[in-house]
């Protein structure tokens, strides 16, 4: 787990915030936390980390995919109980879980892997 501290000024930089913070998460986990050499597989999915991530604008969400999985959702304006900026995670391909934001975009200060928000505890 990676925490993203970073604030952004609009939701493209705060996406690219936590998709930096998703990437340096599996670095991470692939170096044993700096014990061994990024090689092979694993760096091979570092450099193209960033060509497999897309991003699709529908009415209320921003949809990132992640290689061929819906990494998350972030919220593109207020509505309900959410926030501007806010990450959902995903409850199927095309739909948030709309229980509760695992952070925001925007504000920074919240935790992130490599496969996606946290769960809820």
């Amino acid at each position: 787990m990676t925490t993203v501290t970073k604030t952004a000024e609009n939701l493209y930089e705060g996406i690219a915030n936590m998709m930096a913070g998703a990437k340096e998460d599996y670095k991470n986990m692939s170096t044993g936390y700096g014990k061994r050499e990024l090689t092979g597989y694993s760096k091979e999915q570092v450099d193209n980390w960033d060509n497999k991530t897309k991003i699709t604008m529908g009415k209320k969400y921003i949809k990132i995919v992640q290689d061929t999985g819906v990494f998350c959702f972030v919220v593109k304006e207020n509505f309900k109980h959410f926030l501007k900026g806010d990450i959902l995670k995903a409850a199927g391909y095309n739909a948030p879980a709309l229980n509760r934001a695992r952070g925001n975009v925007l504000a920074g200060n919240y935790p992130i892997q490599w496969t996606g928000p946290l769960y809820l505890k």
